[in-house]
């Protein structure tokens, strides 16, 4: 067993598959293990706090000992980890999962991270949360199995690399960015910084940002990352969009200059029944001190963990109305719901109008917001 001393700057812990990982590793009050892939690169995984279960798809960029000391990822940790049976790990290349990449692209992502699931043992059905190009991933899981998933949430995310958007300015400036990444990986190149670095967290303090870069240094090497920044453009699960049968929620900060709005977008309009939160802000990456960090949380514990049973007693809600905002909290659209219930769409838009005036709610997302909130008053 190899016992690592949690520090505000942790020691780098570089695995390499040839010398065989540790089956566990300690770091802090987190046991970190690691699966193995088909083609044996070991994989880091670690599975932390309780509540409903969540799987996060691994995205770019993950360490799984240095985040949660990190003020970038620290309360997205901290949060997750205090409302959710939660698994993440570190993709391939990266972090503490062995620094080699092998055959990159969506077959490969989908094969490690049912790896990891099958080396946890993580119960059916979870939640799953896919952050960025992790949102791929967690649309391809989806489809391929709907019994497994029961909702999915989708933030700064997308369905197609920048290589698959027909925009030839687009790729011309993503392959640049590429060639940034020898120029400033490992020192404090000024163009790095303003090309690469602080896309990711516009908004940041000088601190964030050094962060930020300490975390890039910390998680790969400049050559991997290359590869791993090159099969993300490549990715396109455009196809499968129709197909998500699960209810998707999808976020999106409406200047973020990583992955545009338009692709949350263009998702929404393709996942049946899906429903898109756009939030204040630049960052790519969404930190504690920001407005929108706030309202993300809220809906997302509503979402993953409110029902609409408790409302009944705290406004008066009838059994139908109570019905309807289950529905709504399982993110169907009044169409859906209509079906399901046997009754019009003017009559689930008439409860719907009801319900939100008794709730002192405005749109769809209050009504979840409230829900949840009803929930946890009575828990």
């Amino acid at each position: 067993m190899f016992i690592g001393q949690m520090s505000r700057h942790p020691r780098e812990y570089v695995p390499n598959h040839r010398d065989r990982c540790p089956a566990l590793v300690n770091f802090g009050m987190r046991s970190v293990r690691f699966a193995h892939s088909k083609d044996d690169v070991s994989l880091a995984w670690t599975r932390s706090g309780s509540g409903p279960r969540l799987v996060k798809t691994a995205a770019w960029l993950t360490h799984l000992e240095y985040d949660p000391v990190s003020p970038i990822w620290s309360h997205w940790i901290e949060w997750l980890e205090g409302n959710f049976d939660y698994l993440r790990y570190d993709e391939r290349g990266c972090g503490l999962s062995d620094r080699t990449t092998g055959a990159l692209g969506i077959d490969t992502w989908m094969a490690d991270l049912q790896s990891v699931l099958t080396a946890a043992r993580f119960d059916e059905p979870f939640a799953m949360m896919g952050m960025s190009q992790g949102s791929s991933i967690a649309i391809n899981y989806a489809v391929r199995n709907p019994d497994k998933v029961s909702k999915l949430v989708l933030y700064g995310g997308y369905a197609r690399g920048q290589f698959r958007r027909g925009d030839v300015a687009l790729e011309k400036f993503y392959r640049a960015v590429i060639d940034v990444l020898a120029l400033g990986w490992e020192e404090n190149n000024p163009a790095f910084n303003s090309v690469f670095t602080s896309r990711f967290i516009l908004d940041g303090t000088p601190e964030q940002i050094e962060w930020f870069r300490d975390l890039l240094r910390r998680t790969t090497r400049a050559d991997l990352a290359a590869e791993l920044l090159t099969a993300r453009a490549e990715l396109d699960v455009t196809e499968l969009l129709s197909q998500v049968q699960c209810p998707t929620l999808i976020f999106h900060c409406e200047d973020d200059q990583v992955a545009p709005l338009a692709e949350s977008e263009f998702m929404a309009r393709r996942i049946p029944g899906s429903e898109l939160v756009v939030l204040p802000g630049k960052n790519h990456i969404l930190q504690k001190d920001e407005p929108a960090w706030a309202e993300f949380k809220k809906i997302v514990g509503a979402f993953l963990g409110g029902s609409a049973e408790t409302a009944t007693s705290n406004a008066g809600l009838s059994a139908r109305e109570l019905q309807i905002l289950d529905l709504i909290c399982q993110a169907k659209s009044n169409k859906e719901i209509a079906r399901e219930l046997d009754v019009s769409e003017k009559t689930v838009r008439n409860h719907a109008t009801n319900l939100f005036a008794k709730l002192g709610v405005k749109s769809r997302q209050e009504a979840i917001l409230a829900a949840g909130t009803f929930s946890m008053q009575k828990n």
